[in-house]
């Protein structure tokens, strides 16, 4: 089955404000952040610890990827799959990918339980999510054009007939132009400048 949507997925604008969620004298900070790669996570996660240097636990979860997406969960020494797991639950739960939530603990002296900790962050990382700014955004195909000047009107029309992004341009002795569409038009585009005479397309593997 083909569906038209399969290239969008849906992210999240920008960071989360801080929410607070309180269980027990225990003090649950949850945050969530937009994300591309884990190098973004391991500096988000020392900013918060830097932030919250006298808590007991900074548990994450996060999910990277729109069509083979890969995901992480950490406990960070709570008992096993009582923080990280119900975290990540929610990044299920609101289907969204490219996404780090953090939930900070600070532990209240009153022992919660596996099952009050499972709630607990579960309700901190749900409450996080409620309060970003959700979007839908489109899988994105890049494909370097390589031509010669006296070409350039033809491949500026074919860019502008359908409305592809250029994401950057070098103009040498030839000149190359990286262009941006949808998955859904990736054939259609491809096929489009592949039959113009002297003018040359590659997929770019990102």
């Amino acid at each position: 089955m083909n569906n038209l949507n399969s290239d969008i997925f849906k992210t999240i604008a920008s960071p989360s404000e801080e929410v607070l969620y309180k269980e027990k004298n225990s003090k649950f900070f949850g945050y969530a952040y937009p994300v591309t790669n884990e190098n973004e996570v391991k500096e988000l996660i020392l900013e918060l610890k830097k932030l919250h240097h006298n808590a007991r636990h900074w548990c994450y979860a996060f999910q990277i990827g729109a069509e083979r997406p890969y995901y992480r969960v950490n406990d960070d020494g709570e008992p096993n799959n009582s923080a990280g797991t119900p975290i990540y639950g929610q990044i299920q739960s609101f289907e969204v990918t490219n996404i780090l939530i953090v939930v900070v603990r600070y532990f209240g002296g009153v022992k919660l339980g596996v099952g009050g900790l499972i709630s607990a962050y579960k309700t901190a990382a749900q409450m996080a999510l409620e309060n970003a700014s959700i979007i839908e955004k489109t899988i994105d195909i890049h494909f370097l054009i390589t031509f010669d000047y006296k070409n350039m009107n033809k491949v500026m029309r074919v860019i502008k007939e359908q409305q592809l992004q250029i994401i950057s341009q070098k103009m040498e002795m030839n000149c190359q132009i990286e262009i941006a569409t949808r998955k859904q038009n990736e054939e259609k585009v491809y096929e489009i400048f592949e039959s113009l005479y002297e003018i040359e397309i590659k997929k770019l593997d990102l």
